[in-house]
């Protein structure tokens, strides 16, 4: 074999092969970047989440608690990216938990469903508060539930089953199941709610989608109204424009001063505002004209738990 055909036989094997070399970096990249970093047992059951603890954590002071609940078909890692959590926490001080819901013969999902009776997630997030209260230094005053779409369905779930432990839920494009007259939660959660008008998962006018054929999803802002007659809200709530495809809806005066704010999102898709965007083809718009992680910690500062 001459010289020449040697490094021919060398060049085209590089070519072959390269290819493949990148594909396995992605895949570990990809598998570093999704992994869970953390699991417990909960019901018998093996769960997952994510942990972020912000290099400014002392034991010395107790820290907030964010459980931040990704959306159906995602995964605890896919939620810290999406809400960008971490930025905050480190800014701020919190740590923030992200749980994975269990997949089954299907795509990874919360049980938030009609009849509210599979309480195996909400079990799951109480032994997760627990195991880490035992680990790190938390404040039990200052423990916050926040998600997307099916999490967002859940975080409702949890401000009435768990409401001795959570002080205030975010919701994000939240799939609801359940309404509002379900909720027996002893003491009036607050709640702060972000929701385009052109999501196709999750209308914002309410009605049937292609996620949950058979399940008509409620009218958002009647929801809203709904929860903030069930905290006892002043009938009359405050409306200001907070961007040029963003308002903002205030209930005050209500019990325990559990606020209920709506941020609707013009033209805005089943996204997170100011979070990583998402595929627009598949979610619709991701709107900058609000950051609903900040304005969830800005409202969530403001509502510790009133024992």
């Amino acid at each position: 074999m001459t010289h020449d055909r040697k490094w021919v036989i060398v060049a085209v094997l590089a070519f072959i092969l390269t290819p493949l070399a990148l594909v396995l970096i992605e895949a570990r990249t990809y598998y570093v970047a999704t992994r869970s970093t953390g699991t417990i047992v909960s019901s018998g059951e093996k769960r997952e989440y994510v942990l972020y603890v912000p290099r400014s954590y002392e034991r010395a002071r107790p820290a907030p608690l964010v459980i931040s609940l990704h959306g159906a078909g995602l995964w605890g890692a896919a939620q810290q990216d999406i809400s960008q959590w971490n930025e905050v926490a480190e800014r701020e001080g919190l740590i923030v938990v992200y749980p994975s819901g269990l997949g089954g013969r299907g795509p990874r999902a919360w049980r938030a469903g009609h009849s509210g009776a599979d309480n195996r997630d909400v079990r799951f997030i109480s032994d997760l508060i627990d195991m880490l209260e035992s680990a790190y230094s938390i404040d039990p005053a200052r423990i916050y539930a926040n998600g997307l779409s099916n999490g967002g369905g859940m975080s409702f779930v949890l401000s009435c089953t768990l409401s001795d432990r959570i002080a205030a839920v975010g919701l994000v494009g939240a799939a609801h199941f359940l309404p509002v007259s379900w909720c027996a939660a002893p003491r009036p959660v607050p709640m702060m709610a972000f929701h385009g008008t052109a999501d196709r998962f999750t209308a914002y006018n309410g009605g049937t989608s292609w996620v949950a054929r058979r399940h008509r999803f409620p009218n958002i802002a009647t929801f809203t109204a709904d929860w903030a007659r069930k905290n006892q809200c002043g009938p009359d709530p405050v409306e200001s424009v907070v961007a040029a495809d963003v308002t903002r809806l205030e209930y005050t005066n209500c019990g325990d001063d559990a606020d209920v704010v709506l941020y609707t999102i013009r033209d805005g898709g089943h996204t997170w505002p100011g979070g990583a965007p998402l595929s627009e083809w598949f979610v619709g718009t991701t709107s900058t004209g609000v950051d609903a992680t900040s304005q969830m910690w800005e409202f969530f500062k403001e509502h510790p738990l009133r024992r």
